[in-house]
């Protein structure tokens, strides 16, 4: 109903909704011709998200998300059981192979990250839960990067009702195939066999 409309948390979440982009940073300009905004009004509601860490800018003027989003994401499906169980097989495959570990899910012609780990490297591939990307092809939620490469494996299906993936993904020539698709079977094979066990 009208009456239970705040114009400017609307204008916040429009704002917010424009981040849904292959691109991981935006322009002021590029938000404006996002949402219909003013730059001016995009300032003062970028500020403010800014305070809560919903978006974060870089030292070139530039806008991202930032962690708020991720920590909220945590708190939806996959479920919080499901989310417990993989989120530190995923920060030990970060951790040893040094690459952005995530949990994939398609969502009819898309592929969402459900669960990251990033690794601790200046130069990594930034991934957020939520981002989506359209699939290459059925079965195929690997996300196509610009010198960078993304492996995935699929997950028994006892993890989920729904196909999910882990993946590994970092620069090509620091991002070894067959070392990452070691790892990654060892990941399944380990969360298989915590499933199997599970209550």
């Amino acid at each position: 109903m009208a009456q239970d409309r705040v114009e400017a948390v609307e204008r916040a979440l429009t704002a917010l909704e424009a981040f849904d982009t292959d691109r991981e940073t935006l322009s002021l300009s590029e938000l404006a011709q996002a949402t219909g905004f003013y730059k001016s009004t995009l300032l003062r509601l970028l500020g403010s998200l800014e305070r809560f860490d919903y978006v974060q800018r870089s030292a070139d003027g530039r806008w991202r998300l930032g962690a708020s989003p991720a920590r909220l994401a945590r708190r939806h499906p996959p479920s919080r059981e499901l989310a417990a169980r993989l989120q530190p097989a995923l920060d030990r495959l970060a951790a040893t192979t040094g690459e952005t570990a995530a949990l994939l899910a398609s969502r009819g012609d898309e592929a969402e990250c459900r669960l990251v780990a990033l690794p601790n490297q200046e130069l990594r591939h930034e991934l957020s839960p939520g981002r989506r990307w359209p699939l290459q092809a059925p079965g195929d939620p690997r996300l196509a990067l610009p010198g960078g490469t993304m492996i995935c494996q699929s997950l028994p299906e006892a993890l989920g009702a729904e196909a999910l993936w882990l993946s590994l993904s970092g620069p090509a020539g620091r991002l070894a195939p067959q070392a990452a698709r070691r790892a990654l079977a060892t990941a399944c094979r380990t969360l298989a066999g915590a499933a199997e066990v599970a209550p």
